[in-house]
């Protein structure tokens, strides 16, 4: 009885959360979080291109302001570009005022696409940023289901957690990037590729589509998403610039790889 009242107060609010698209058409929303990354953003492209697929990438802000390139690289190719706040703090953790400020630095880097889209950062939501989200404008898109390639997975186990889940209407979270791990092994994005690759192979019945196309697909399915993360953990993380203490000059490695 609670949970359908929280349900029905949620809904009557506005503050229902994104996850899947109900539809019998055979199409599915892959999203990509934390990038652009000039390493591995120019491959996905690429094989995205190769086979007739559009996704949603969801960008950090900072990232996107230091490669606008591979911005307008996605754009130009169809994708659609979400807000992921500007350097992926965990939102239930900061004041109002800091969260509308991330998006809104954010936002002001993105080209303006309708609808306006927002993915928390790892997910993390109270009531509370969710109002912050709304008051803003934005739809809020979580997943039906992810890959886990946050970890030191192979391209094989990505895929055996993904088998069930390419179904109508599901929304699937992978990275492009990772902003900020424990451990520097997990910032290769390779077997993240190889997995989209052999995704898009075999489930080649299926349509790859954006979020926005997908709401026009079906009927869009928005739940109460509240979650918030462990602080141990939270403060264990590292982002990437810390973790590589890269020297290299982004704007030429990005440009470098998408002429490749």
């Amino acid at each position: 009885m609670y949970l359908k009242l929280k349900k029905c107060v949620n809904e009557f609010l506005g503050l229902g959360t994104l996850v899947r698209v109900v539809t019998d058409k055979p199409v599915v929303a892959l999203t990509f979080d934390d990038g652009p990354s000039p390493d591995y953003t120019p491959t996905l492209l690429r094989i995205l291109e190769e086979h007739g697929a559009l996704a949603t990438f969801f960008v950090v802000g900072e990232k996107a302001a230091r490669y606008p390139q591979l911005i307008q690289e996605m754009v130009s190719r169809g994708h659609c570009v979400g807000n992921h706040s500007w350097d992926h703090p965990s939102f239930p953790t900061l004041s109002g005022l800091e969260r509308r400020r991330q998006m809104k630095q954010c936002a002001e880097i993105l080209p303006r696409q309708d609808p306006l889209l927002f993915r928390p950062p790892f997910g993390h939501q109270t009531v509370m940023s969710r109002l912050d989200a709304r008051r803003m404008g934005y739809e809020v898109v979580t997943w039906t289901a992810m890959a886990g390639d946050w970890q030191d997975h192979s391209a094989a186990r990505l895929l055996r957690n993904l088998e069930e889940k390419i179904r109508p209407g599901n929304i699937i979270l992978l990275h492009d990037a990772l902003f900020s791990t424990q451990n520097s092994a997990f910032l290769d994005r390779t077997a993240t590729l190889q997995a989209v690759q052999e995704l898009l192979e075999t489930y080649s019945d299926y349509e790859f589509v954006t979020v926005p196309r997908l709401l026009r697909m079906g009927r869009p399915v928005r739940v109460p998403w509240y979650r918030q993360g462990d602080r141990a953990w939270l403060d264990s993380l590292k982002t990437e610039d810390a973790l590589t203490g890269s020297g290299s000059d982004p704007a030429a490695t990005a440009a470098e790889n998408l002429a490749d």
